[in-house]
């Protein structure tokens, strides 16, 4: 990916935090020369002072058996983006697009049946503990359970290299920078309101 100096993001408790909010990535992988993607829920782990992507996909998606050939495996993670017009500017200029983005590099392999079920049971803490009603892994029968085991696959990605850009109109001068902040919370568009949020806590913590 190509980050530009001002939009380079380092600080990894910073796109931990963005990865929790946006767990939702691209998982890219190669066959033959010819690149293939799924759009999966993930998870972020962090083993000693390894971090690991964990995730399942269906049985039925070919993606899976390319992890054992692909020498690497690409998760693209999106946070919030929108449209910045250059009407919000001092001076004159083009319009651009502001985002967030994080890709992983690494090597994946299978998960075996009990690690897929911790997995599972971690997923599913994580999205209906603070509900109502929670669907979590001891509240749901085995045979649904296994029935829907046997349909999925699970993996491990052992993250080797990030690549993160927080593109947040770092170059602007402050008076367009608290502008651009303004106008996009005028958009009445949750991307627009989400990335206005991100530029603020960016300039608190400048």
């Amino acid at each position: 990916m190509y980050i530009p100096k001002y939009f380079h993001v380092k600080d990894i408790d910073e796109i931990v935090k963005m990865i929790e909010k946006n767990s939702f990535a691209t998982v890219v992988t190669t066959k033959k020369g010819k690149p293939i993607a799924s759009h999966l829920s993930l998870q972020l782990l962090k083993e000693r002072e390894d971090y690991f992507i964990t995730g399942h996909m269906a049985y039925g998606n070919p993606q899976w058996r390319t992890f054992e050939t692909c020498e690497s495996v690409l998760v693209i993670f999106q946070g919030p983006h929108a449209y910045i017009s250059s009407s919000w500017y001092e001076q004159e200029n083009v319009p651009t697009w502001n985002y967030q983005a994080v890709h992983m590099y690494g090597q994946a392999s299978i998960l075996g049946e009990e690690e897929l079920k911790q997995d599972l049971t971690m997923l599913l803490e994580k999205y209906e503990k603070h509900r109502e009603n929670p669907v979590l892994w001891d509240t749901l029968s085995p045979q649904l359970l296994d029935g829907q085991l046997k349909g999925i696959v699970g993996f491990k990605i052992k993250v080797e290299e990030v690549q993160a850009a927080y593109k947040l109109s770092q170059n602007r001068n402050e008076e367009d920078y608290h502008n651009i902040i303004e106008e996009l919370q005028k958009e009445e568009d949750p991307n627009s309101m989400q990335l206005a949020e991100a530029m603020r806590k960016l300039q608190n913590y400048k």
